[in-house]
């Protein structure tokens, strides 16, 4: 059972500061990609979910959808730094544009640990990542994402694709505990 209740959330973005970021987001990967440039989205489960499904929406180029499934929280708050991989299947990659899409990079060991088996295994031709919250206070390895939605500080957030237990996932908008 959850020790924590969605009415003791303070909101951190609302949904419609979820889409217009999104939208921007779309904006700058449309500029940077062109039209008819194809782009293989690599969408991180499960909390990227939202962002990735969202995202493509206003993506104007061929997109493919895939999926991959790694932890390194478990159900903890924070990040443990050892990533797992669950499930990373996915199809011939060499020489496309492939853009990772993650709900947020903090320590950065997870978006570590993919660019380096995507890059050793699949050699894109172009590698790029998304993030739609970047928490650079709690980074340990040098990551930037290419693109990100928000910066945030040292805060546990749900909502829009995050969890707490499993949960919260299905609300339209960040949230955090005091």
């Amino acid at each position: 059972m959850l020790d924590r209740k969605i009415e003791d959330l303070k909101i951190l973005f609302t949904q419609e500061q979820i889409e217009q970021k999104t939208k921007e987001l779309a904006d700058k990967i449309n500029k940077d990609c062109g039209p008819d440039s194809e782009l293989v989205l690599i969408c991180v489960l499960k909390g990227s979910t939202m962002f990735c499904c969202d995202l493509a929406k206003y993506l104007k180029m061929p997109v493919e959808m895939e999926f991959i499934r790694v932890s390194s929280y478990g159900n903890a708050k924070t990040s443990s730094g050892n990533v797992q991989a669950i499930d990373l299947t996915l199809p011939n990659l060499e020489d496309k544009n492939v853009l990772i899409v993650e709900d947020i990079i903090d320590t950065g060991c997870t978006m570590e640990f993919l660019i380096n088996i995507l890059c050793r295994t699949h050699k894109p031709k172009n590698l790029k990542v998304v993030t739609f919250l970047n928490k650079k206070i709690a980074r340990k390895v040098n990551i930037e994402p290419d693109y990100y939605g928000f910066d945030i500080d040292d805060k546990f957030v749900v909502g829009y694709g995050l969890d707490y237990e499993g949960y919260m996932r299905n609300l339209p908008y960040i949230g955090y505990f005091e």
